[in-house]
């Protein structure tokens, strides 16, 4: 009998501690500082908005690269224009922050008794930071330099890059605006947005029935203003349009302006960015009071091995580049540094080339390029593939880098009202923890929005975070700030 109690008893101890061998596990695991955290997540992934949508989403310790959310992590999303993630990091490391790009002026004539015979070369290298100034300047100096007459052409040398000029992902309907502009290697931006081969096209209230008055910044004669407008009463809804038509240059602007209102701007893809530069160049010859002979025009062509350099223009180094093309989420400038990154490497200014760059530059450092798929650099494209876990690894693995920096720089801010600086995101996380705290890449496509990047929770510990949603019936775009924003709220502390 005894024996029978003693082993009784044993066996309740053993049951005993066993229990308490497996509540202690959970208390570990009920310890995890970031729990709370989790939770909060979970609880703000199951608004009716995310019912449907495909979506992925990691959560990252930015000192170790620890994952401490994921959700979908490997599921594949079109990132939008969160690509331009990889695309600056790409960039940042093949060109360096001090790469610069270059538009040139040669001649293959001489000047005698004030007239160039001869044509005028402008070689683009890329640049999409020239503006009608900088054109005005490289007149101003021939015209100094003796230039008063033009006896010969005005040639367009685009060939830096390939012929090349809309990536796979740019359809009919966007092809007429700025953020879907050919890419070429010779370029003129109206403003120092940079928005390169695009001009903005001013529409305003003129005389009560009468169309709009209409203003091209450039003024450039290669598109054909066809304005349809009515200027209409006050108290009329304004239904202006600006679009240009469909493979052609021709702008058609329709619908009504109300007398009072401000109209309406448009900043408006050329058909042609090549000549655009080369009409607003010699635009900016006639000016500055340089004369051409009746047989003088502007055309497309190639330098001459034998032409001599008159002038050059350098933009603004990478480093400075990449707040207007982050911050403002410029598509072109995302396009031309892919063809630069190829011509640097391969020799090749091409999208395959530059996007095989991306590729390698993915893959040094260790990246899971099985789990990447883009066919241009901007992510307009719908049939670009990444996941969260990717994502989200690429930005822990680029605060490595010599060039992190550079890189924070260019992200938009949280809630910052200061154009260049809250970028995408000034309008967005305008109050609560999440002001100044995320600093993240935007990403808008029709049925797909994406955040991707730091924020800085209370402890002030930063944590990488990417949200990829796409195909949902209603936006997301609240749901994704509701994490950014819960994200930089969060604490360890008890």
């Amino acid at each position: 009998m005894e024996k029978l109690k003693r082993k009784i008893v044993c066996l309740i101890v053993l049951v005993m501690l066993l229990g308490m061998s497996g509540f202690s596990s959970s208390a570990v695991e009920a310890a995890s500082p970031y729990q709370p955290l989790q939770h909060s997540i979970n609880k703000i992934l199951t608004d009716s908005r995310m019912a449907g949508t495909t979506s992925s989403i990691t959560i990252r310790n930015a000192e170790t690269g620890e994952a401490i959310y994921e959700k979908n992590a490997d599921q594949l999303v079109t990132p939008a224009s969160t690509l331009k993630v990889l695309t600056a990091a790409a960039a940042l490391e093949t060109l360096g922050e001090n790469h610069r790009f270059s538009t040139e002026l040669y001649t293959d004539g001489t000047v005698a008794k004030g007239t160039l015979y001869g044509n005028l070369y402008l070689r683009g290298k890329g640049d999409p930071t020239v503006l009608k100034k900088d054109f005005d300047n490289f007149a101003s100096i021939l015209y100094k330099r003796g230039v008063k007459r033009l006896a010969g052409h005005i040639i367009g040398d685009d060939t830096w890059y390939d012929a090349e000029r809309l990536s796979p992902g740019i359809s009919r309907e966007d092809e007429s605006y700025y953020y879907a502009a050919q890419i070429s290697a010779l370029n003129l931006s109206p403003n120092t947005d940079y928005d390169a081969g695009s001009v903005i096209v001013d529409a305003k209230p003129s005389v009560l029935w009468r169309p709009a008055d209409i203003t091209l910044t450039p003024a450039t004669g290669i598109v054909r203003v066809i304005n349809r407008s009515k200027t209409v009463p006050r108290g009329y809804a304004n239904t202006l349009k600006i679009e240009r038509e469909y493979g052609t240059h021709k702008i058609i602007i329709s619908g009504h302006v109300p007398i009072g209102s401000i109209g309406k701007k448009e900043w408006i893809a050329v058909s042609n960015p090549t000549k655009y530069a080369i009409d607003v160049f010699k635009k900016s010859l006639a000016e500055r009071g340089i004369r051409f002979v009746p047989t003088s025009k502007i055309a497309e062509g190639v330098t001459p091995e034998n032409a001599r350099l008159l002038l050059s223009k350098q933009s603004m180094p990478l480093k400075n580049l990449v707040v207007p093309f982050m911050k403002l989420s410029n598509n072109t400038h995302a396009e031309i540094l892919a063809k630069e990154m190829g011509k640097a490497v391969y020799g090749e200014g091409s999208w395959d080339a530059g996007l095989q760059v991306m590729t390698d530059y993915a893959s040094s450092i260790g990246l899971d390029t099985g789990h990447w798929s883009f066919e241009d650099a901007s992510g307009m494209s719908h049939a670009n593939k990444v996941s969260s876990s990717q994502m989200s690894q690429l930005l822990y693995a680029v605060r490595s880098e010599p060039w992190h920096q550079t890189f924070l720089t260019g992200l938009p801010v949280a809630g910052a009202d200061k154009r260049f600086v809250g970028g995408t995101l000034r309008y967005r996380l305008t109050g609560g923890a999440g002001k100044g705290n995320v600093l993240a890449k935007t990403g808008n496509l029709e049925k797909v929005s994406s955040l991707s990047g730091y924020a800085k929770t209370q402890d002030g510990e930063w944590l990488v975070f990417t949200v990829l949603t796409q195909d949902y019936r209603y936006s997301t775009l609240p749901v994704i700030d509701r994490v950014a924003q819960t994200i930089a709220a969060s604490s360890k502390k008890p």
